[in-house]
């Protein structure tokens, strides 16, 4: 699944070959899938997306938006899979959940694996939308502050009892973080899955800050995670150090084992020495 680096990176390879191109036509899928979700009948998105032209595309959380001028934005949110650029005279895909043909000859097309929502909005009616409706500020915003986030941090210690992967991967505290990144941000600030947040101290709280932000520059800068392709079908460069590879092998930092265990509904690696449990 696309987490923020991989969004990053997409909105900036959208703007680098698509922006300013004209849609000659715009189709839905061709391969039915319950769990992909849209706004519009392929009728609609047809004659909505015709002879639009691409603005300059963005990303919030796990939300990429690409304008088609005037008026409308599509969204692509909370999904996996593949969102490709095709070169004049390239191949298509044979399956497809969106293609959108423009008047040079080049493609995009989408194909979505498990879920993920492709629809089109007229500017400003996105912002109703579940998940995009009231986002907080992402590790990508400037508004991301240290300041930001030690309070956000006193916020979720003051509410239910929450951990550490809680705080950065449920209810949408921290939008376009997911489980796979959060293995490595909670490695590079030495936080056990399970800490409690209530349990953070100022310094800790300082460790997390300074991986998440971190964590995320980098990883977007390398084009994403190396399980994710881009918009040129390519692989990111970026090589988690907390993943199913690492488990039972050497930690990174001090040699110990790394461990996996199952937690809030995902697979979690850490290092039991570099990443202690916090003692009641």
């Amino acid at each position: 699944m696309f987490e923020l680096p991989e969004f990053l990176t997409l909105a900036r390879q959208v703007n680098q070959v698509l922006a300013g191109k004209t849609v000659q036509s715009g189709s839905l899928g061709n391969s039915p899938h319950k769990f992909v979700w849209y706004n519009r009948t392929p009728e609609e998105f047809a004659a909505l997306t015709q002879g639009k032209f691409v603005g300059t595309a963005y990303t919030r959380g796990k939300w990429l938006f690409i304008p088609l001028e005037p008026g409308y934005l599509l969204t692509f949110g909370e999904c996996g899979g593949r969102i490709l650029h095709h070169p004049a005279g390239t191949p298509l895909p044979e399956k497809y959940h969106l293609l959108i043909h423009f008047t040079d000859g080049d493609a995009l097309s989408a194909m979505t694996q498990m879920w993920g929502a492709m629809e089109l909005y007229e500017k400003g009616a996105e912002l109703q939308r579940q998940y995009i409706k009231g986002m907080r500020t992402t590790p990508a915003d400037p508004e991301f502050t240290p300041e930001y986030f030690s309070a956000l941090v006193q916020e979720t210690a003051g509410g239910k009892k929450r951990s550490v992967k809680g705080l950065l991967t449920q209810d949408a505290l921290i939008p376009g973080l997911g489980n796979a990144i959060t293995q490595d941000i909670l490695f590079l600030a030495r936080l056990h899955p399970r800490h409690p947040v209530d349990a953070l101290d100022g310094v800790e709280i300082g460790r997390l800050y300074t991986a998440i932000v971190d964590t995320i520059r980098e990883a977007a800068r390398l084009g994403g995670r190396n399980d994710e392709t881009d918009l040129f079908n390519q692989p990111g460069s970026y090589q988690r150090l907390m993943d199913h590879n690492a488990v039972s092998r050497p930690c990174p930092s001090c040699g110990g084992k790394v461990e996996k265990i199952q937690y809030l509904g995902g697979a979690c690696y850490f290092c039991p020495s570099c990443q202690p449990l916090p003692v009641n």
